[in-house]
C-alpha cells in the first residue's frame, strides 16, 4: 500500500531533464562568436583589409596572434570581421526560405485538393532537381555577389520548409479549435494568420536552428567557389579559398584558420539545433 501524504506537505513535482553538457559548450562557443563578431571592431587588432606585404605569410607571433595571409592581411582581424557576414547571411537567408516555405505549407495543408497536389509536385521537382545545381543557375543568370547567393538559397530551402510545415500543419488544422473558429464564421486566412501558423511557430522555429549549420556551410560553399561574396570581403568560405594557393608554400594557417571557424560553427550549431528540435518538437 502507499503512504498517505499528510496534508500541508508539497510533493516535488516533476524534475526537468538536465541539459547535456555538449549542449551548455556548443552553446556557450556560440554565444562567444555572436559576441565577438558584434565586438569585432573593439576586439581585431587591425583593419580586415589592411594589407602588409613585409608580414606576408607568417606564423603565429605576438603582433598577429593567428598569423597572416599572402597580402599580409591579420587572420584573426579578417575571422572576427568575417563572423558577421558569416552568421548573418544564412540568418537572411532562412528568414527568406521561411517566409515562402511557410505561406506554402500551410496554403497547402489548409486548403488540400488541387492545391496542395501542385505544391507536392513542385517541392518534389525541387527535391528531385540538386540545390546546388539550380542555385549556380540562377547565379549565371543574375550573376554573383552575397545577395544573389542568399537569395538563390532561399529559394531552394523553401521547399523543404514548405514540405516541413505542410506534415505539421495537417496535424494542427484536424484540431477542434480549427472547427470552432470556422463555425463561428471566421474566414480561413484569419485563422491561418491569427492561430494556426502561431501554433506551428514553436516547431518551425526548432526546425530552422537545425537548418541554421547547413545553411551556413552552403553559403560558404559557394564562396570558396566564387560565387558568393567577392573580395576584399571576409567572408569565410572566400577566405578558404584564397588561402588555398598558400598551402603549396607550407602556409597552412590562411585556410585552415577560416575552415576550422566553419567547421566550429555548423557542428556547434547542429548540436544546439537537434537538441532545441527535440525540446520544440521539431524533428525531422
Amino acid at each position: 500500500m502507499t503512504a498517505a501524504v499528510p496534508a500541508g506537505v508539497l510533493l516535488p513535482g516533476p524534475r526537468r531533464p538536465r541539459r547535456p553538457w555538449g549542449v551548455s559548450v556548443a552553446g556557450a562557443f556560440l554565444g562567444l562568436v555572436v559576441l565577438a563578431a558584434a565586438l569585432a571592431p573593439l576586439l581585431a587588432p587591425y583593419a580586415p583589409d589592411a594589407v602588409d606585404l613585409s608580414s606576408s605569410l607568417i606564423g603565429t607571433t605576438g603582433a598577429h596572434p593567428l598569423g597572416t595571409d599572402a597580402s599580409g592581411q591579420d587572420l584573426l582581424s579578417r575571422v572576427l570581421y568575417g563572423a558577421r557576414t558569416s552568421l548573418l547571411a544564412p540568418m537572411l537567408l532562412l528568414l527568406l526560405a521561411a517566409v515562402l516555405g511557410v505561406t506554402l505549407g500551410t496554403l497547402a495543408a489548409w486548403r488540400g485538393g488541387w492545391t496542395d497536389a501542385l505544391v507536392s509536385r513542385i517541392t518534389d521537382v525541387m527535391y528531385a532537381f540538386p540545390g546546388l545545381l539550380f542555385v549556380v543557375l540562377i547565379i549565371a543568370v543574375f550573376g554573383t555577389g552575397m545577395t544573389t547567393s542568399v537569395v538563390a538559397l532561399g529559394l531552394a530551402f523553401a521547399p523543404t520548409i514548405a514540405k516541413y510545415t505542410r506534415s505539421v500543419a495537417l496535424a494542427e488544422r484536424s484540431k477542434s479549435y480549427i472547427d470552432a473558429y470556422r463555425v463561428q464564421g471566421m474566414g480561413g486566412l484569419r485563422i491561418c494568420v491569427s492561430y494556426l501558423v502561431p501554433n506551428l511557430a514553436r516547431s518551425i522555429v526548432g526546425y530552422l536552428v537545425v537548418l541554421f549549420g547547413e545553411a551556413l556551410m552552403s553559403l560558404a560553399t559557394l564562396s570558396y567557389l566564387g560565387f558568393g561574396a567577392q573580395p576584399p570581403s571576409s567572408d569565410w568560405g572566400l577566405m578558404v579559398q584564397e588561402g588555398q594557393a598558400a598551402i603549396v608554400q607550407g602556409a597552412l594557417l590562411p585556410a585552415l584558420v577560416p575552415g576550422t571557424a566553419v567547421a566550429a560553427v555548423v557542428v556547434a550549431f547542429n548540436v544546439v539545433g537537434v537538441w532545441a528540435a527535440d525540446r520544440l518538437g521539431a524533428r525531422r
